[in-house]
Formats: C-alpha cells, sequence, structure tokens
C-alpha cells in the first residue's frame, strides 16, 4: 500500500479482522479460487491516491466479479473493456450535470489520481459471486478507513450512492465534512434520484469553497 496511507492505517494491519482476510484468501488461493482483482491492485484505490491528497469518497459495494473488468476502483473498468451499465449512468449524469460528453472508456485512473478515492467496501470477490467475499473482514477494515478519514482529515467530500453507501454516514463526522447522497447509479435505481443529483458540480463547488483545485472528470 502506498506509504502515506500506510503510515494512517498501520494499525489496523495488526487487527483480528485483517489477519482473518489474509488468512480467507490465503486458503481460497490454496484451492485455485479466481479472485478479483488480482493481488497487485488489491489496494490499487489507496496506492493511486495519496492519503496526502484525498479530496473525494465515492463508495462502492465489491469488485466486478467478471473476468478482466475489477481494477481495485470503484466503478472503474480497464481500457478496452465495455462501460458497465452503474458508470454508464454516472457518466449520463456528468453530461446533464456539467456537459461533460459520455466518454468512451471506463477508466477512472484519472479522478484517483486527483485525490478521488473510489473505494469498495469489501476489497475482493469470488468470480462470478457477487458479494462472496463481503463478510471475510473487509467491511470492518473499509469502516474504520472511512471513520479514520472522518476523523483525521478535514472537508473531504464523501458521495453515498444507494443504500448500502448510505449506511456508512454513521461513520461521518457531517460537521467536518460534505456528504452527498443519492440513489445507486444502477439501471434499476437511478431514475429514483441518481439522474438530476448534480453531485459532480456540488463536489467541485465544495472543493473551490475550501480554496482546493476542483475535479476534472474527464477520465
Amino acid at each position: 500500500m502506498e506509504p502515506s496511507w500506510n503510515q494512517a492505517l498501520s494499525n489496523l494491519f495488526e487487527k483480528p479482522y485483517f489477519i482473518q482476510i489474509a488468512t480467507h484468501l490465503k486458503t481460497e488461493r490454496a484451492t485455485h479460487t479466481v479472485i478479483y482483482p488480482k493481488g497487485s491492485l488489491i489496494f490499487n484505490a489507496f496506492n493511486l491516491t495519496p492519503y496526502d491528497k484525498l479530496k473525494v469518497v465515492i463508495l462502492g459495494q465489491d469488485p466486478y466479479h467478471n473476468p478482466n473488468q475489477a481494477m481495485g476502483l470503484s466503478f472503474s473498468v480497464p481500457n478496452g473493456v465495455k462501460i458497465p451499465p452503474s458508470l454508464m449512468n454516472i457518466y449520463k449524469e456528468l453530461q446533464k450535470d456539467i456537459g461533460m460528453p459520455i466518454p468512451t472508456t471506463g477508466n477512472l485512473t484519472k479522478w484517483a489520481e486527483q485525490g478521488v478515492l473510489l473505494l469498495n467496501a469489501a476489497l475482493t470477490v469470488r468470480e462470478n459471486e457477487p458479494a462472496s467475499h463481503a463478510k471475510i473482514g473487509w467491511m470492518n477494515f473499509t469502516n474504520d478507513i472511512i471513520q479514520h478519514i472522518s476523523n483525521h482529515k478535514n472537508g473531504i467530500v464523501f458521495l453515498l450512492w444507494g443504500n448500502f453507501a448510505h449506511q456508512k454516514q454513521i461513520y461521518i463526522d457531517a460537521t467536518k465534512h460534505k456528504i452527498l447522497k443519492a440513489a445507486h447509479p444502477s439501471p434499476l435505481s437511478a431514475h429514483n434520484g441518481f439522474f438530476g443529483c448534480k453531485h459532480f458540480s456540488l463536489t467541485n463547488e465544495y472543493l473551490v469553497k475550501n480554496h482546493l483545485d476542483p475535479i476534472d472528470w474527464t477520465p
């Protein structure tokens, strides 16, 4: 993990739940279970968004479970991979909100490099089994990360989309940070409040108000 995060979260790696995570992954790999993303990308969100450059947190649930999709960033897929439906709806809202043309890539690395932590609540998943690693300890780990960011940072924008993400609000101090909530961008729910939420322009308005550079949302 990137050094500034490693230092900030060092106590979490010694907790029983993290030992449980490591043991579980090691056991599954020993039986040749396919796990996404590959090992080098599990902490990709942290490696691309250093702790001291953090501005925004976008919370996802768990990695894509189909081949060639998961890259350690919530909602993001590598170049050349078909843009998933939820991400396409994110792009549609960006088009409505700030006039951004619909991109041809689903790779959100550029967002991450500007300080947008694309955090999944579970950082791994078994192939073709959504939420299969939701109960191996990752939730405790990422809940503690959210709470650490809330306690030790100021002026972070948290984008919470869907009921699952809304539940994480209890770990965030709303007097110190900006919390923006909407429906999930999934095709099943995007019309129930994600479209029209204007979270991207609202995020940049808040950042500028706090003397920070706005995010260029073009991937």
